[in-house]
């Protein structure tokens, strides 16, 4: 109570802090006063003047310090810029459409731009013209020369706002970039280069990841830096595409999926479990009838785990005395804490299937179904044991040992992708429907966008889902593909040093974007009072009534030519309601993934009068639905929403497609007890009983702001779920994230290093004395592995003798060898082209860094795959992933390190320079103790390709610094036959003379 009073007198803390930022708005208007006695070349002069100014103050604070001194000036000339385009009726083309500017910004969006300078959210309704309040910020902050990044939803927009927006910042003269899809490196260089840059949020996370995760010299990057973004729709961007993490992928060098094998048995056995569901559904109805409530609740429930989405099922559900009965025989088995008849009752079906956590389990039965003969074929074996009863064989010599783990180690392996290649399919065809989750476009599966509705090419599911998906429709299944570089949505923006967002709804996620992202959200007013009127929810018991209610609701509207809007959650959704209108031969737009092309161009008629357009999801949709002629008097836009959305972000951005800038309009939304939402998350008992209450007939709806609120309820749990997931996505990924922060600076200094040779010695100073210790300092010195490791590292030749480790200590042993190796290293880079040996160097470093990299996001995904199994032992999964990801990520960088070492004498610039170096030494090289015969490892040397330094030498550990090779000979001369004169001149045979040595 005392809060509401207070609130009541001082204002809500949004409200206090616009009284705040009011006063700038006033100096504002001051400096745009002064300014319009002022000539254009004045105006964009003091561009100039400021970058000047602001390019003398190196460090970035002061620099901030100063933007925050001018920025009611540079508004102020923002705003005066944009008053002269209109004046002077200035025209352009955008995407290739003729535009005049028509816009001057308004106090409140001088107040939204004030609020994005700040690096905060800024809440501005729809049509309240979010576009051009971004001129200012971007504008000031671009000022620094460090670039300003705007980031929005899609291709198309970036292109527009950059094309449209850039009027304005060309006459100020500053430069704008826009990044699109399929531009070429050199282009996106100089994209990034301009003052402001436009671009979608994925293609910047992709740049970021090739640039640090694939580029191999500076020329390659393309990013200058994170200085200030603006994310437009940041809620769809931030959080709804934040589940799902960038990933570059490259093809898997083995692909051993058979999805196309198993996938006739899995339509089988999903056909059998079909016909097993209907048919107790059947026997359920015949309990019912004779009066057997609670068997029928039991058989319900049995259908529900086996196909949910069951037709006789749904339309059971619509009774609330069968509902009742289902919950009840629900709750009864789940009582029972060892669960013995719940798992007595899924082996009655094939599988079973969990809508919420999206898994489909194969039961005793659908495995006898999918391998009669083998008992064990979904069984994994247990390696430790079967490895300990190996081990402990004593008739089994060690290499009968290591063959029989390899064997069973492959059969495990192969075990696990078979269980591994059934459950996806499994997925695929019980919990992925066609023009639901994905569409089918060139032969191709094509990722449609739950939130949005956009579809999303070039996406994968991963862990082979997507593989399952394309069995199941029968188009080509790609290879599997594995990991180059990946991260997440939220790590990517959190580089930015300061970060701002705009979207008409981020209250209802305003805890979120604090506690993630470090970002406020401050609500900013309408520039003219909201004249919408939102309606109160329509509810019915089945799918059919609500559709049919809509289509009247829409044949009223039409009647009297007032537009209608209609909203759905599903491209299968939008596609049932066009198919509806046809019928009763309204003509209308559709608006899904199918027809993205033509979609600027249906929202922006959709407002004209007698159209109907019906669209999936409208988040992001970035264009104005502006009235025609006359529609006012209608009444305005009339949204019509068929089902609530799991956010009820979604819904509010649906309602706010009309009522812009004072228009009238109208919203609704219908819905059904058979829409997801109302299924998964429990609203629907709660109105069933209110609706048995009233006694109403089919066809008849509830209608109480009452209710809305318990539809409201049942959104925020799904809320809160996904949030609690992005949260423990986000905990998961800040362990990488580290970690990636760490290989990627180091392999950015590798690349801007230049000497690199110096990075090469710093390996061996840090990987020699690792190598040393793990030998030489413990109880039992093992100097016999030390030198068959350096021998099989580095060309040094060294024997047990030569070396005297005994003689050393541990530190002396390890200055010893360092010296040896980087004398060697010297050697064998004299004979390099000089002008090669640098890059040489680089690409040593880098193929060790990306090659280990890739291995390790490949460990650190299986690791996250099966760390969850900790919990059955009372661990925490994530605490666990951090000790386990710390030990892995330490045995990367030494595992780097090693790399280095074998392969600096195993690389050359080029065959060339190779064969300059072979013909300074001599033909045949003598060894002390060297073998009279070829030994194993000498043929073996003797078969490596040319390209492989495997043996200069320096010293044979006399100091004398001698060098020898371990590489196949090239003859600089013809081959002389043993009974040729022998070339040297000597008059001898060749066999008595040089031969001899040989």
């Amino acid at each position: 109570m005392v809060s509401w009073i207070l609130k009541k007198i001082l204002g809500s803390k949004n409200q206090r802090e616009l009284r705040r930022l009011a006063p700038n708005v006033r100096r504002i208007n001051e400096f745009d006063e002064q300014f319009k006695s002022l000539s254009d070349d004045a105006l964009r002069a003091k561009t100039a003047a400021w970058k000047e100014e602001l390019s003398k103050i190196p460090d970035l604070q002061d620099q901030w310090k100063k933007l925050d001194e001018i920025l009611p000036e540079a508004f102020a000339v923002v705003k005066n810029a944009a008053r002269r385009l209109k004046e002077r009726q200035h025209t352009f083309t955008v995407c290739d459409q003729p535009m005049v500017w028509d816009m001057v910004h308004f106090d409140v969006q001088l107040l939204g731009g004030v609020v994005l300078h700040r690096g905060r959210i800024a809440e501005m309704a729809t049509g309240e013209g979010k576009t051009l309040v971004a001129t200012l910020p971007l504008y000031l902050n671009a000022l620094t020369g460090r670039g300003a990044h705007l980031v929005t939803v899609n291709d198309y927009l970036a292109r527009r706002d950059a094309e449209w927006m850039g009027q304005l910042y060309n006459f100020l003269g500053l430069t704008v970039g826009c990044i699109e899809h399929d531009q070429e490196p050199d282009e996106r260089r100089e994209q990034y280069a301009m003052d402001i840059t436009y671009g979608t949020n994925s293609e910047f996370g992709f740049d970021y990841l090739r640039d640090n995760g694939m580029a191999t010299t500076r020329e390659q990057q393309v990013q200058r830096g994170y200085h200030y973004a603006i994310v437009d729709e940041v809620d769809s961007i931030l959080i709804d595409e934040a589940r799902t993490p960038l990933i570059i992928s490259g093809p898997a060098t083995i692909s051993t999926h058979q999805y196309d094998k198993w996938k006739p048995l899995i339509e089988q056995l999903v056909r059998k479990q079909n016909m097993l569901c209907n048919r107790v559904a059947s026997e359920a109805i015949e309990k019912f009838g004779q009066g057997e409530v609670e068997v029928g609740g039991r058989l319900m429930f049995k259908v529900k785990l086996g196909q949910p989405r069951n037709k006789q099922l749904l339309r059971m559900m619509e009774d609330p005395d069968k509902r009742r009965a289902v919950d009840k025989a629900e709750l009864s088995f789940y009582q029972d804490t060892r669960k013995e008849e719940l798992f007595a009752l899924k082996e009655e079906l094939f599988f079973t299937i969990d809508e919420k956590s999206n898994e489909a389990d194969l039961s005793e039965q659908g495995r006898s179904f999918l391998n009669p003969d083998d008992p064990n074929a979904f069984v994994l074996p247990d390696l430790i044991n079967e490895f300990t009863e190996i081990d402990l064989d004593q008739t089994l010599s060690p290499e009968e040992k290591d063959k029989k783990k390899a064997e069973r180690q492959q059969h495990c392996d192969a075990q696990a992708e078979r269980i591994h290649n059934i459950s996806q399919l499994l997925r695929a065809y019980c919990l992925f429907e066609k023009d639901v989750q994905y569409v089918i476009e060139d032969n191709k599966v094509v990722i449609v966008d739950e939130f949005t509705g956009r579809k999303m090419p070039g996406r994968r599911w991963s862990d082979g889902l997507h593989q399952a998906v394309e069995a199941k429709e029968g188009v080509q299944i790609d290879r599997e593909t594995q990991t180059l570089a990946t991260i997440t949505i939220q790590n990517y923006f959190r580089l930015y040093q300061k970060l701002a967002g705009m979207t008409g709804t981020a209250e209802t996620e305003a805890a979120e974007f604090h506690d993630i992202y470090k970002l406020d959200v401050n609500v900013i007013p309408t520039n003219r009072p909201v004249r919408r009127a939102d309606n109160n929810d329509r509810i019915y018991k089945t799918r059919r009534e609500k559709y049919n209610a809509v289509i009247k609701e829409i044949r009223e509207a039409h009647a009297k030519t007032q537009p209608v809007l209609v909203g759905s959650v599903s491209v299968e959704a939008s596609e049932l309601l066009s198919r509806m209108l046809k019928r009763e031969k309204i003509p209308h737009n559709v608006l899904n993934a199918k027809f993205h092309m033509q979609e600027a161009e249906i929202v922006a008629r959709a407002g004209q009068p007698g159209t109907v357009t019906i669209s999936t999801n409208m988040a992001g949709r970035g264009t104005d639905i502006k009235l025609g002629p006359g529609v006012t008097e209608l009444g305005g836009l009339m949204v019509i929403g068929t089902e609530r959305h799991e956010a009820r972000r979604i819904d509010r951005q649906l309602r706010g497609r009309c009522a812009r800038q004072g228009d009238p309009g109208a919203s609704r939304f219908y819905v059904s007890f058979e829409d997801d939402l109302m299924r998964n998350f429990g609203a629907a008992d709660r109105m069933t009983r209110i609706m048995e209450r009233f006694g109403l007939e089919e066809g008849q709806e509830l209608e109480h702001r009452w209710l809305n609120k318990s539809v409201e309820t049942a959104q925020k749990r799904v809320e809160q779920r996904n949030y609690m997931i992005r949260k423990r996505t986000l905990d998961f990924d800040d362990v990488m994230n580290m970690q990636r922060e760490v290989v990627y600076t180091y392999r950015n200094e590798v690349i801007d290093s230049e000497e690199p040779r110096k990075l090469i010695f710093e390996v061996i100073n840090e990987a020699v004395p690792a190598k040393v210790k793990e030998y030489l300092d413990v109880d039992e010195p093992n100097y016999t592995g030390l030198v068959h490791w350096v021998n099989t590292t580095f060309p040094l030749g060294l024997t047990k003798e030569k070396a005297q480790f005994e003689t050393r200590t541990v530190d002396e042993n390890e200055q010893f060898l360092i010296e040896k190796v980087k004398d060697a290293y010297q050697r064998k880079s004299s004979h390099e082209e000089p002008t090669a040996v640098k890059s040489l160097e680089r690409y040593i470093i880098l193929n060790a860094i990306d090659r280990l990299w890739q291995e390790h996001l490949y460990a650190m995904d299986a690791l996250r795959e099966g760390v969850y199994l900790r919990s059955y032992a009372q661990k925490d999964p994530l605490i666990e992933y951090k000790t386990e990801a710390y030990d892995i990520f330490v045995e990367l960088m030494a595992n780097i390190k090693n790399e280095v070492l074998n392969n600096l004498f195993r690389s050359t610039s080029n065959l060339q320079a190779f064969e300059n170096f072979l013909a300074t030494l001599p033909q045949f090289l003598m060894r002390e103790h060297a073998p009279t015969a070829p030994t194993a490892s000498a043929d073996a040397r003797m078969r490596q390709p040319v390209g492989a330094m495997a043996g200069v030498a320096a010293g044979d550990g006399d100091g004398e610094g001698e060098v020898s090779i371990d590489l196949p000979v090239r003859r600089s001369i013809p081959k002389v036959g043993r009974n040729e004169p022998c070339p040297c001149g000597s008059g001898k045979k060749y066999k008595n003379c040089c031969g001899r040595v040989a």
